[in-house]
């Protein structure tokens, strides 16, 4: 367990390890970042931050000196960067990462657990793109194996004209056959350093052009009637990862049951509204986690909460939720607003 006024080391600059720095701050501990030059939104509320590249290696050996403990707030922080940082100080264990980095080893991984994801294929060239939608079909969508987020590194192949038409990009791709939903849910849980386990409830998240739009509670019959087998699949994948920390999966309600869509080892947008929703905030809990504290409740506190993402430059308008009562503005400091670019959010309770 983390003494108070211990050090907590974050990899990346973003909005996700600025909350996770108030939260540890409100926890008694220092917060410490790490992150390549940029508009490194956590700077605000760490003690101090690095500015140097992944892949220097004195470097991170320098910030990991000063850590009691280590944790990152996005998933593509280079694995060799995390694997280079003593395995007892680093929270969870870079095989997340490993994991969760390459979209066909995570789908492998998760059907080696018994989980269900949309059908796919490996593609590597265009012949592998043709045989691909031969035998899964179209619509469908061709993704990266590799990094991109929010929409970014994806394309959506309605027929075979689409593909013969697309200038593949030179790196490794999956095709995955289009699921038909009715809902789209996260199940987002909690893992001590014990062992321990706890869920929030899951969302109805709603997405605009990739990117989430709102995360809403309650999420309504047909992802309250698939939660349960969701959440089994979500503590095999924490256990089998000897996971500490947060983890979120994120899955289609469809009639035949959940349908696992991908994971992220971190905290996730679609569990801001925990901050004001429920006792524990998932911020909070993954500073309690990685400290080796007890984890705090995750239960909602409120009848009803929408999380709504405030997207480029609707940041300049928030005045309209400032007077509303029971909402709650996150503005993440941003300096460059930009169309599309995630800006801050703001929750909204009914009790």
């Amino acid at each position: 367990m983390l003494k108070r006024g211990s050090t907590i080391g974050i990899l990346g600059g973003g909005q996700l390890g600025r909350m996770m720095a108030v939260s540890a701050a409100q926890l008694g501990y220092r917060c410490i970042a790490y992150a390549p030059e940029g508009d490194n939104v956590v700077s605000d509320v760490c003690d101090d931050i690095f500015t140097n590249k992944w892949d220097d290696a004195a470097a991170v050996a320098a910030f990991a000196a000063q850590c009691d403990a280590v944790t990152w707030e996005f998933e593509n922080v280079p694995v060799a960067t995390a694997a280079s940082i003593p395995e007892d100080r680093i929270f969870p264990h870079p095989r997340a990462l490993e994991t969760a980095q390459d979209r066909l080893n995570e789908k492998r991984f998760v059907e080696g657990l018994g989980g269900r994801p949309a059908a796919y294929a490996r593609v590597d060239s265009r012949a592998d793109l043709e045989a691909a939608i031969d035998t899964l079909g179209a619509p469908g969508i061709l993704k990266t194996r590799r990094d991109g987020y929010d929409g970014k590194g994806q394309w959506r192949i309605g027929s075979d004209r689409d593909a013969q038409g697309l200038n593949l990009p030179d790196m490794p791709l999956i095709y995955e056959a289009f699921v038909e939903f009715e809902a789209e849910f996260s199940v987002i849980l909690v893992r001590g350093q014990d062992g321990e386990i706890r869920f929030w409830d899951s969302t109805r998240n709603s997405h605009d052009h990739g990117i989430l739009a709102t995360s809403s509670l309650p999420a309504g019959e047909a992802i309250a009637a698939q939660v349960d087998r969701a959440r089994e699949l979500a503590r095999q994948v924490a256990d089998a990862l000897r996971y500490v920390g947060v983890l979120t999966l994120e899955f289609f309600a469809t009639r035949d049951g959940p349908v696992f869509n991908e994971m992220a080892p971190r905290v996730h947008n679609s569990g801001h509204w925990t901050i004001e929703g429920a006792a524990t905030s998932q911020f909070e809990n993954h500073i309690r986690a990685v400290a080796g504290l007890p984890l705090g409740s995750t239960a909602t506190v409120a009848r009803s909460v929408t999380m709504t993402n405030i997207i480029g430059s609707d940041i300049l308008e928030t005045e309209q939720w400032l007077g509303q009562p029971d909402t709650h503005l996150h503005d993440y400091g941003k300096a460059e607003v930009r169309e599309g670019r995630k800006m801050g959010h703001v929750t909204k309770l009914e009790r």
